[in-house]
Formats: C-alpha cells, structure tokens, sequence
C-alpha cells in the first residue's frame, strides 16, 4: 500500500510539474475560465485528453511513434500554424480592444468554437506528447508493475490543475473587468502563443 501510494504521489507531482508552467493550452484555459465560456468542456477537455495520452504512454506507446518521424513533424507544423494564426488574432485584440470583461452567458454562441479550439490546441501540440506520453511514459516504465499506479497520479495532477485553472479565473474577472488588463491578458495569450508557434514551425 505505501509503495502504491508513493507511485502516485510520484505520478501527480511530475506531472503537475509539467503542466504548470504557462503555455499556449494554458493560455487558453486562462482566458476561457475569465470569461466563464464553455469553462467545464474545456477542462474536461483537457484533463481528459491528457489522461488518454499518459495511458498511452504508459502503455508503451510512445516507443511505436518514434517510428514514424514524419508523422511528429508533420503535426508539429499543422499545430505551429494554428498557433501562430490564434496568436495574431489575440495581438488584434490587444490593437483593437473591446469593453472588457464579458459576463457568463454572452458567449454562448462561442461554444463550439471554444470546443474545437481546445481541442486543437492539445491534440496539435507536439510538446504534448513529449511530456505526457514520452517522458511520463518512460518515468512510468521505472515503477515496474506499479507504473499505471504512477500514471494515474499524473493524471490526477492534471485534472486538479486544469479544474483549478479553469474555474479559479473567474476569481480575476472583478480585475479583469478593466479594458486595459483584459488587453494585458491578451498580450500574454498573443505572446506565448507566438512563441510557441514559431518554435514548432521551425523545429519540425
């Protein structure tokens, strides 16, 4: 049982270590949760992609798609010019700013769009499967018969980080009612979705 429980607690503390830090996925949970859209599909959106690629890579899969090359390039510029054109469109917004903050319900008509986004922005991300199914994967295959153990504290972190993301940004939204720190935000989400856009387009 201790052996267990120090598998997960292994599982969850390398994972949230690998999600936390700001990236274009995020960016994005970030800016959805401030504006209370479609905040619960997002996050489960996330957290569940991210529990099917830790299953993946524990399961060994991993070692199967580097066999296909290609195939990683290929999806690393699909994913690099979404995130490049997301980028822009949010540098639009910083040029030409709205009225702030909107409140839950005016969006309703975005849902979708905030769907396909999500999805998108996880599934068309190489730096996914780097973390999720390589590194957690190979980390998972250290534990020996106590690796799925492992792989569901990863997921855990994941769920509890994405959840707290999501639905603890509407703490910000008194803040971010402001024109000028709804651009501030903004210019954060442009910045790093860019960034790490052209990164992806130039290493694939």
């Amino acid at each position: 049982m201790n052996h267990a429980l120090t598998a997960a607690a292994a599982g969850f503390g390398t994972g949230l270590s690998l999600i936390v830090a700001i990236g274009a996925q995020n960016a994005f949970v970030l800016r959805q949760g401030v504006r209370r859209d479609a905040v619960l599909a997002v996050v489960g959106i996330c957290a569940l992609s991210d529990a099917v690629l830790i299953a993946l890579g524990v399961g060994g899969v991993g070692a199967v798609v580097v066999a296909w090359p290609g195939a990683v390039r290929a999806v690393g510029l699909v994913g690099g010019a979404f995130l490049l054109c997301y980028g822009a469109l949010a540098a639009r917004r910083v040029l030409r700013p709205g009225t702030g903050l909107r409140t839950e319900g005016e969006a309703v008509g975005s849902r979708r769009r905030a769907v396909l986004t999500c999805l998108a922005l996880t599934w068309l991300n190489p730096h996914v499967y780097l973390d999720t199914v390589f590194l957690l994967g190979s980390l998972a295959a250290d534990r020996g018969p106590l690796r799925w153990t492992f792989g569901l504290g990863a997921a855990l972190a994941s769920l509890c980080w994405f959840a707290a993301l999501g639905f603890g940004a509407r703490l910000l939204g008194r803040f971010l009612a402001r024109p000028t720190a709804w651009r501030a935000l903004d210019g954060l989400v442009a910045v790093t979705m860019l960034a790490f856009g052209a990164v992806l387009v130039a290493g694939s």
